[in-house]
């Protein structure tokens, strides 16, 4: 008695049973990605206080590591961004039903990221970025006692 071995069969059967499998588990991550998309839930005052401060130790840090200040400074606030656009569909709720763009958050994530840096290690932070900070938060500040 002898066994057949049809190897082109049994590797057309491999190949079509590993595509089908594949087709089947991107379709269930498309869907897990259009249910996650829905469910977004604003950013609130304490996660942004979290994102914020997580980017300050993380400048903090590379600061003393030697690492480039506005390279790191960059890293902290991209990564700001990325989180806010990624968990929370780029919403934060004391703005309601409005949602920032990517440009938007990573500006107003620098100059968070840069407050708080300046309150955690202040000798990190070189001095003309601290006084080019210093004037422009006196100006918002100025800005919203006008209103």
């Amino acid at each position: 008695m002898s066994i057949n071995f049809y190897p082109k069969r049994i590797s057309n059967l491999l190949g079509y049973s590993i595509f089908l499998a594949l087709t089947i588990f991107e379709l269930i991550l498309i869907n897990n990605n259009t249910k996650a998309e829905k469910n977004t839930v604003a950013a609130t005052e304490k996660d942004l206080y979290l994102y914020r401060q997580m980017g300050a130790s993380y400048l903090c840090i590379a600061s003393k590591a030697e690492i480039d200040f506005k390279k790191g400074l960059g890293i902290a606030s991209a990564t700001y961004t990325n989180v806010i656009v990624g968990k929370h569909g780029g919403f934060i709720k004391g703005l309601g039903n409005k949602k920032l763009d990517e440009k938007r958050l990573y500006n107003s994530g620098t100059f968070q990221i840069l407050g708080s840096a300046i309150n955690i290690c202040p000798e990190s932070i070189p001095r003309p970025i601290k006084e080019d900070y210093t004037k422009k938060y006196n100006q918002i500040i100025k800005n919203n006692k006008r209103k």
